[in-house]
């Protein structure tokens, strides 16, 4: 089969070229059809008398004098010929082609493309065709490659290529689905990637491709989730659907319809034979946690304990009050287990989870320490879920027997990364706001302004407010001219000498953060300074000012969070920007953020600017590489694909019909079918 051999046996590949391609991937020569352009050149004829000084031409001409050459520097040289352009006569430089000098004859007819030079009616040409000009290949494939391997070069190879296995091409899709979709066949795809006819050709190439990775990764999300499911065998839980109804009845606020939508399907999978493992999703202050202490307390009703694990001491401290005022009047046991509690209050909450007296508890990390062991662990909660590692997460669910899983972020993710980062799990989403809560109003102003900032703050503080000044550095740096956290702190103490001012940043030990943060929270601080670590921090209803220093040095979605830390009490907040961006990026953040407090949109916005690759951060990108596809613009393609996918991994056919044998072949390579654990 030519598909995995070597790209040694595509004509004019010898072993130094084969050296550069492996660098790039391309081992075989069905790497080689599958190595798309990453862009395409319009290749259109130039009419001379309506292109500018220094445009990029491509003309056909008759040559009209013997080449002249000149030698310099050693081996370079510099070719010169006459051509005639209709009725024009022009100059023809060529750099180092000397070897053309015996083809390019008098009257013959040739088509050249380079940067045209009005004054001296010359062009400087980079490409040049010993033909007349053809529109066979008016769009032509740019493709990202070292030195060593021109781009003329590999579109031969490619060709060749092709040649050598186009009747191999497997057809991975069914035929009844090319046909609903009216997508070309995996051999005619691959040809107009490559080379297209026209616009039309290249469009129904990249949607045909585009389908294919896209269902194929979502093929393996949906077969995971499936062996997953079946292997994760869960236990219902049965409660009183009227003592719940109780429970809602008391809040002192109503559910907003996202709410009760995602708390539907929450109730849904914990009722299900099978375990949840599902991801809640919602901005900052749209009512995560009241749903989390509801699925908490079905599960203390249906007789099983609950867990919420959160990244900081103060924050568990501030979840157990929250839920311990929720469910006061009614007959439920909660603990909170951080670091600080030891000795004999240690010993007697390990032995009331042990002995299932506990019914819910709260706390850091210390819930994953070994002696931590629960009667009857049914729920675990795990908020701002990528603060934990994967190991940290699943050592807190093995801790119970099939225990329901429920994630939670206030970082709102894009659709099309919840469906390809968390696509083994369900996503619900929390996307509106309670009633009657102010939006924060943010503005942003350059750095010249500072003094205008500086009395707004005073005027806030001075009413016994708080506020954040955040910096994107500890200290100063030779680097970067931005705001440090240091230099700023010095210079608040000076002009506010009667108000305390905090110092917060990565350097100080947890101990010491937690300390700062509650200071803060009981307004021992006025003003705190700090970097980004306190960008999921803790609920302090007194800040009401959000100021950032060299605000667009941040992706959207990290401004959004810090903006989030303010307007969490009944005053009006405000977030100020000071930004002087030089980068057309940097202003569209910053007028995005001055116009939408809506951490979806903002989310969206962030993906079209950074990408995917930068939305998560290296750490934990969670994003598969596709060779075509883009999230960004595909997410419709993807949409559809995740619902083939569903429908195909879920129903008997597709694992015995010969007509879905080929995805099944792909499904088979992927590791996690013969039971291994993707996270």
């Amino acid at each position: 089969m030519q598909l995995n051999q070597s790209i040694q046996l595509v004509k004019g590949i010898g072993s130094e070229t084969e050296k550069i391609l492996s660098s790039l991937g391309v081992f075989t020569v069905q790497d080689l059809v599958e190595y798309y352009p990453y862009r395409y050149e319009m290749n259109e004829l130039s009419d001379l008398e309506q292109v500018s000084h220094g445009d990029t031409v491509t003309l056909e001409g008759e040559i009209q004098s013997v080449p002249s050459i000149r030698y310099y520097g050693g081996k370079k040289s510099k070719l010169t010929v006459r051509l005639l352009i209709g009725r024009i006569l022009i100059s023809v430089v060529l750099f180092n082609r000397a070897f053309l000098q015996k083809s390019l004859q008098i009257g013959k007819i040739v088509t050249i493309t380079g940067k045209w030079d009005q004054h001296r009616m010359t062009v400087t040409a980079n490409k040049i065709e010993l033909s007349p000009f053809s529109n066979q290949h008016a769009i032509e494939g740019i493709y990202s490659l070292k030195e060593g391997v021109y781009q003329r070069q590999f579109r031969r190879f490619v060709q060749h290529a092709f040649e050598l296995c186009a009747d191999e091409i497997p057809e991975i899709l069914p035929d009844y689905l090319e046909a609903n979709y009216k997508l070309y066949s995996k051999k005619e795809a691959l040809r107009a990637i490559h080379l297209p006819k026209d616009q039309l050709d290249l469009k129904q190439a990249r949607r045909r491709i585009v389908y294919e990775e896209l269902l194929l990764f979502q093929l393996k999300m949906q077969a995971f989730r499936k062996f997953e499911r079946e292997k994760g065998k869960g236990s219902a839980k049965i409660y009183q659907e009227d003592k719940l109804a109780e429970l809602i009845h008391t809040l002192p606020f109503q559910l907003t319809d996202a709410q009760q939508t995602v708390l539907k399907e929450i109730i849904f999978d914990l009722q299900s034979p099978y375990q949840m493992n599902r991801l809640l999703q919602g901005d900052v202050g749209s009512g995560k946690t009241v749903i989390a202490a509801l699925a908490l307390y079905i599960t203390v009703l249906s007789g099983n304990q609950g867990a919420l694990m959160v990244p900081t001491e103060i924050l568990a401290e501030q979840h157990a009050e929250s839920l311990h005022d929720l469910l006061a009047s009614f007959d439920v046991s909660l603990a909170l287990l951080t670091s600080s509690v030891k000795g004999k209050k240690r010993e007697a909450l390990l032995n009331g989870l042990q002995s299932g007296h506990i019914d819910i508890v709260i706390g850091t990390h210390s819930l994953i320490q070994d002696d931590v062991h629960f009667k009857s662990l049914g729920l675990v909660i795990t908020d701002e879920q990528h603060r934990f590692g994967v190991n940290q997460r699943r050592v807190l669910k093995e801790k119970g027997l099939h225990s329901d899983v429920l994630f939670m972020t206030a970082t709102p993710i894009p659709r099309t990364l919840a469906i390809t980062a968390f696509g083994d799990m369900d996503v619900s989403t929390i996307n509106e706001m309670p009633a009657g809560r102010k939006q924060i109003e943010t503005y942003w102003i350059k750095s010249n302004s500072l003094e205008r900032v500086t009395d707004f703050l005073y005027k806030e503080i001075s009413q016994q407010r708080q506020a954040y000044v955040i910096c994107p550095l500890i200290e100063e740096s030779d680097k970067l001219d931005v705001q440090n956290a240091l230099d700023v702190h010095s210079q608040l103490v000076e002009i506010f000498p009667n108000y305390s001012i905090g110092l917060l940043h990565g350097r100080l030990s947890n101990e010491e953060k937690e300390m700062i943060m509650r200071d803060f929270s009981e307004n021992k601080i006025q003003i705190l300074v700090s970097t980004t670590v306190v960008e999921v921090g803790v609920n302090v209803p007194n800040a009401t000012v959000m100021i950032i220093n060299d605000a667009e040095r941040f992706g959207l979605a990290q401004l959004h969070q810090l903006r989030g830390r303010v307007g969490r009490g009944t005053e009006q907040s405000y977030c100020i920007l000071i930004a002087d961006p030089k980068s057309e990026d940097g202003k569209e953040r910053m007028r995005v953020m001055t116009e939408t407090n809506d951490g979806f949109l903002l989310s969206e916005k962030d993906l079209e600017i950074r990408g995917p690759g930068d939305f998560f951060g290296y750490k934990q990108s969670g994003i598969p590489e596709f060779k075509l596809a883009d999230l960004v613009h595909d997410y419709r393609a993807l949409e559809v694909a995740r619902k083939d996918a569903q429908a195909f991994i879920f129903s008997e056919e597709f694992w015995v019909k010969p007509e879905f044998s080929q995805l099944r072949k792909c499904l088979a390579k992927e590791s996690f079918i013969q039971g291994q654990k993707l996270d």
